[in-house]
């Protein structure tokens, strides 16, 4: 008599797709590898999910609102604002370890934004992502890190713009390493609003 066969939770699903598409490109993921990567059958997953673009959306849906948990993990382990937020950009550069692994995230998010059902959770996602740099801007002036004339608003869009920005620049350059130009872009942007020390 075989054993029955597991069963995997969505959480666990969704972990064995993102480990998936970190090894292959959109057109080599599939259910039969998610499933194995899941250990789970890919009936299991036609049953639950229909097809393997629902569980992709799926997923996407799960992904379009974790950045405010994403960012209370950071901040948790970063009481300074700025600090939390150098460390969420340390987190941006590591898709760009490699230019090939930037490239590899280049062919995903060419399906994010020229699919309109992809693209309404991505822009969810780039939403809250702002919000929730803001956030960590506001709490930056409360705690005098920046200037209290500093225009959070504007300062935060410029800030999103070069997190994403860097990463190109980088990948065209290729001077030093995506961590660094990340950090060097970053430190740039948030210049001009750091308090003048008292002389």
């Amino acid at each position: 008599m075989s054993p029955r066969p597991r069963k995997a939770s969505d959480q666990e699903v969704f972990a064995a797709a993102q480990r998936v598409m970190q090894q292959v490109g959109p057109a080599q993921v599939t259910l039969g590898r998610i499933a194995a990567e899941a250990g789970v059958t890919a009936g299991a997953l036609v049953q639950r999910f229909g097809s393997r673009r629902g569980l992709m959306l799926a997923l996407m849906a799960e992904f379009a609102t974790s950045a405010p948990t994403f960012f209370a993990r950071i901040r948790a382990s970063h009481p300074s604002p700025l600090a939390a937020l150098r460390a969420y950009a340390e987190c941006m550069a590591q898709m760009g370890e490699t230019p090939q692994a930037l490239a590899h995230h280049l062919a995903y998010l060419q399906i994010d934004l020229t699919d309109p059902d992809y693209h309404q959770h991505m822009r969810v996602q780039a939403a809250d992502t702002r919000q929730e740099l803001r956030r960590l801007l506001v709490d930056a002036v409360a705690a005098g890190e920046l200037s209290a004339q500093t225009d959070v608003d504007v300062l935060t869009r410029a800030l999103q713009a070069a997190l994403s920005g860097s990463l190109f620049v980088w990948a065209m350059l290729r001077e030093g390493t995506a961590a660094e130009s990340v950090r060097a872009d970053v430190d740039a942007v948030l210049a001009p609003y750091l308090p003048v020390p008292a002389p």
